[in-house]
């Protein structure tokens, strides 16, 4: 018997980069121009560096975490991927400004929150009635805290009995510890745990290898369903309660 439904959050609850839209209107860079210009700025007071230089650095910076992401289960922080960008620049602009220049890229979706799939909030609101819920979630810029701020935002938080973020954590998903902290935290083990996301590699092999059950979302995007090993597979939100119930 389900009495545990696990959510990834980004293109599954949220939907990646839908922020953009809202910081066009507004006239602000996009996010990815943004974090480069943020660490120009900084480098301008104190040692500056040509743009071209620090688009090398960041883009080397953002290869190696993709590597490390998929290759290793982790994802690093913030601060450890500017490190790396600061370190290949070989620049130092003192820690109390570094913090900042953190917190700025930490926050940049917490200011202008990206859109919610379509049904999934009352999805989320109609299972939080029958069961457990819990977030499972890699952490890419915005850490844990501030991917519980956007959820507070939608009035979604407060559904959830648990919380597990990688930059929180110390691995990324399909690392069996993200699951073995919601099912410890939780008391329900893995076989009546069902884990929803849209990465066969993470969503649905993650939870398969400690004996849980998937549904693979193809609402935001659809990354390979046709192949999928997942228990299930959701196209619209408005049916997730009656494909969980048949599980």
């Amino acid at each position: 018997m389900t009495k545990l439904i696990t959510f990834d959050l980004w293109d599954t609850v949220f939907i990646d980069d839908s922020d953009e839209p809202k910081r066009k209107a507004k006239g602000l860079a996009s996010k990815f121009d943004e974090r480069r210009n943020l660490v120009e700025r900084s480098l301008q007071r104190t040692a500056p560096v040509s743009r071209e230089m620090i688009e090398i650095a960041y883009a080397t910076a953002d290869a190696a975490f993709r590597n490390v992401w998929y290759n290793q289960n982790i994802t690093w922080t913030v601060a450890e991927r500017l490190g790396i960008v600061f370190k290949g620049l070989n620049r130092d602009i003192g820690e109390s400004e570094f913090k900042e220049l953190v917190r700025q890229h930490e926050e940049m979706e917490q200011q202008i929150p990206p859109e919610l799939a379509p049904e999934i909030q009352l999805a989320i609101r109609e299972l939080s009635k029958k069961y457990k819920l819990a977030v499972i979630s890699d952490t890419i810029f915005s850490p844990g805290r501030v991917l519980k701020n956007i959820l507070e935002q939608y009035e979604l938080s407060e559904l959830f009995d648990c919380f597990v973020f990688s930059d929180e954590i110390g691995c990324a998903k399909p690392n069996p510890r993200v699951f073995e902290k919601v099912s410890t935290e939780t008391g329900v083990p893995f076989e009546e745990m069902v884990h929803i996301g849209d990465r066969e590699e993470k969503d649905v092999a993650g939870p398969h290898q400690v004996g849980a059950k998937a549904i693979l979302t193809t609402v935001v995007l659809d990354r390979g369903s046709a192949d999928t090993r997942a228990n299930a597979v959701c196209t619209d939100y408005s049916k997730l309660v009656d494909i969980v119930s048949s599980l």
